[in-house]
Order: C-alpha cells, then structure tokens, then sequence
C-alpha cells in the first residue's frame, strides 16, 4: 500500500494528471474523434492526433496509477517523469507541424462556409478547435516537464540529492534532516555529516 502523498505530490499530481496533462489530453482526443468520423478516419493530418492522444492518455495513465499504486515506483521518480513528458512533447510538437501544415486550407472562419452544409460548419469548427488544443498539449507538456525539471534541479542543488531518488509525490522538502524512506542510508546516517555522532569529541 503507497504511502500518504505530500503536499509537493499533491500539487504535483494535481497539475501533472488532473488540470493540464489528462484533461486536455481527453479533449484532443474527442475533438480528434469527431474529426476523423466526419473524414472517416482517411487523412493523416487528422489521424496522427487521434493516435498521439490516445498514446499519450495511455502513458500518463499508467504512470498515474503506478505512482498511486505502488510507493516507490521507478516510473515515478523525476528523471523518468521529466524525460517521458518531453519525449511526449517533442512528439506532439513534430505531429502539431505537421497536421497545422496539412490544415491550412480550411477556413479560419467556418461561418464562410454556405449554410447549406451544416455539417462542414461543424466539422470545420472541430478541426479549428482540435488545431487549437494539440498546441495548447503540446505547451503544457512542456512547461510541466521544464516545470518538475527545475524543481528537482534546485532541490539538488540545495543539497537535497534524494529528491532524485524516489517519487516526486511522497518528496517532502522542507525537512532535509530527516531521510525519505526510499533513500539509501549512508555512512553519515549513522555517525552524522558533521561529527555529531556518539563518537564525538567532549
């Protein structure tokens, strides 16, 4: 059973899975979904953000649960976190080229459109939105990586090297003396850093 989350974990968890990442990632997909049925799932441009969301959707779901589910899950600590969300956006950011590039013919204004085909003001408002949300994806992705990057690169540089060591969600980082359970003891856990150890000088 995984222990309590943290309050960094907290907040972590509720930018990482909840408000920016999954949410938005849902969105891309319907708005995709919606798209092909009308194309009928024929066009790449229209295909790869189909695809994209639901491998996307599919990974931070699993690294959710499995940060969840078990305490000290590898796929849970900063370095793989932080390198799968900027492969993710790297992804997103070469499929977005190319889409955008592919749906640069459809009107930016659907109403230009005649309203004698209702069906292509609403699919050419789809398409607009889903161009709009597979960037919207694509930044959050990485300023959340860039965002868990900078964290732990200033928790380590003030000293708190076990942030690297274990989960994000259980770091606490306001209390350096005290060990994270998923840290390693070391010679200086016994006998302390500074000679505050029983072997001490009177």
């Amino acid at each position: 059973m995984a222990s309590e989350l943290s309050s960094v974990g907290k907040k972590k968890l509720g930018v990482h899975s909840i408000v920016m990442l999954i949410v938005l990632d849902v969105i891309a997909l319907a708005l995709a979904a919606r798209v092909n049925i009308f194309q009928e799932f024929y066009f790449m441009a229209d295909l790869f953000p189909l695809g994209l969301a639901i491998t996307t959707l599919i990974v931070l779901f699993f690294m959710l649960v499995l940060d969840l589910a078990i305490e000290n899950m590898p796929t849970a600590r900063p370095a793989f976190e932080i390198g799968m969300l900027y492969v993710l956006s790297i992804f997103w950011l070469a499929f977005n080229a190319f889409s955008t590039s592919r749906w640069r013919n459809i009107p930016m204004s659907c109403s230009a459109i005649p309203e004698g085909y209702p069906d292509e003001r609403k699919w050419c408002r789809d398409v607009q939105a889903l161009k709009s949300f597979v960037w919207i994806e694509f930044v959050a992705l990485f300023f959340t990586a860039s965002f868990l990057l900078r964290y732990a690169i200033t928790q380590h540089n003030r000293g708190r090297t076990q942030v690297w060591s274990g989960p994000l969600s259980r770091y606490v980082p306001r209390d350096p003396s005290q060990r994270n359970e998923f840290m390693r003891q070391t010679v200086t856990d016994y006998f302390g850093a500074r000679g505050d150890s029983t072997f001490e000088k009177i």
